[in-house]
């Protein structure tokens, strides 16, 4: 089957799917989770792992897409009245994962390389299902513009603990010498020129959408401007969610008529968001959740105590009102993207080493369960914070 009539049937079966689970009162992305386990490798076997590798261009673009509608919601008066609680609840919720999941792996297994490399991938959280779900149910009040923050700059937080932890745990495999520039320098450069060229191509957009006689011009200009984003991030070894998330938040910030902007953006995004998170889905393979023992389910449970207890913490030492500190952790449970990302990371960083293979087990396998639960999390969370439109 080629590409083309794999992406169609993708997109169709999501969707489908989707509506079905709306039916059940479930968020539509976990239907698009359970259309791509049925026609990948946990089903029919229809979306091959190489189909979804030549694909996965795709899955670049919808992560920037979702990362850019991320920005939109960060304007300055935002940022100015929650600005302390998202950075204090997303350091605490990240390291909060971090540390009880590495804790936890070394009590386990007394490997330090193991502790490490899954506490640091523990504390990543994907925004794409959280902001799905939000925007499903049109979600407005401060729990939301609060989660929008904390996925937007967890990313950021993970790849910092990440490559600590990785120079860390390559000293005791490989035997190599741990340096600064690996350990800080390096991560820190990633970060501030992926935000830097995100913000220099906002600008380029802002100007496009000025000169924009009619709102027709609109989408090319801002889906140009994104693929642009994605393929230099991608070019450079940059972070495409930080680069597009700035993108938007610089749009936001220096355009009158941004919305319009983000309107067009989202009636263009639905198709590419659902084949995204189809082929997640597709890669998943359920056969490997009896494999991952008594460390994967470990990691499981003590990721979510760490990421709702940090986030809960965090609300507490920031101040932030009863309604987030009580149900924004609830939010952050999501995996997938990110957990493949880092999955094929670890997989190439530790090529060789049982490490690789652990982890990527483990990961793929959870992440089907955190894929059901996260989505539901976040939408009680929303209801019971009286912020969904439904």
């Amino acid at each position: 089957m080629n590409l083309f009539m794999v992406s169609g049937l993708a997109i169709i079966f999501g969707i489908l799917l989707g509506k079905l689970m709306n039916k059940f009162k479930v968020p539509a992305v976990a239907g698009y989770i359970i259309a791509g386990l049925l026609l990948g490798t946990s089903g029919f076997k229809i979306v091959t792992g190489e189909v979804i590798d030549k694909l996965s261009f795709i899955s670049d673009f919808a992560l920037g897409i979702i990362a850019f509608n991320i920005g939109s919601e960060l304007n300055l008066s935002v940022i100015k009245k929650l600005g302390k609680s998202i950075f204090i609840i997303a350091f605490c919720e990240a390291f909060g994962a971090f540390l009880l999941v590495g804790s936890m792996a070394y009590f386990i297994t007394r490997d330090i390389p193991v502790a490490l490399i899954l506490g640091a991938v523990s504390s990543a959280t994907a925004p794409a299902a959280t902001v799905m779900v939000l925007k499903e149910y049109n979600a407005r009040g401060p729990l939301t513009s609060t989660l929008l923050g904390v996925v937007a700059i967890d990313d950021a937080i993970c790849l910092m603990i990440y490559a600590v932890a990785s120079s860390v745990a390559k000293v005791f495999i490989n035997h190599e010498s741990l340096t600064l520039y690996k350990v800080l320098v390096h991560p820190l450069m990633e970060i501030s020129l992926s935000i830097l060229v995100g913000g220099v191509l906002g600008i380029a957009l802002a100007f496009l959408i000025k000169i924009s006689k009619r709102s027709t011009e609109l989408l090319p200009f801002i889906v140009g401007c994104l693929l642009l984003m994605v393929g230099i991030a991608t070019r450079y070894h940059l972070s495409p969610l930080l680069s597009c998330m700035s993108l938007g938040i610089m749009l936001t910030n220096i355009t009158t008529n941004s919305r319009r902007a983000f309107e067009s953006i989202e009636g263009f995004a639905p198709p590419i968001v659902a084949i995204f998170f189809t082929l997640a889905g597709a890669r998943l393979n359920i056969s490997l959740i009896p494999s991952i023992g008594y460390l994967g389910v470990a990691y499981l449970v003590f990721r979510m105590i760490g990421k709702i207890g940090g986030a809960c913490l965090g609300g507490t030492l920031s101040n932030a009102s009863n309604v987030v500190k009580k149900y924004i952790g609830y939010g952050l449970l999501s995996q997938v993207g990110v957990a493949v990302g880092l999955a094929i990371v670890v997989s190439r960083e530790f090529d060789g080493s049982p490490l690789g293979s652990l982890v990527i087990t483990i990961l793929l396998a959870t992440t089907i369960i955190t894929e059901i639960i996260g989505p539901l999390a976040t939408k009680n969370a929303i209801i019971k914070a009286k912020e969904a439109n439904i």
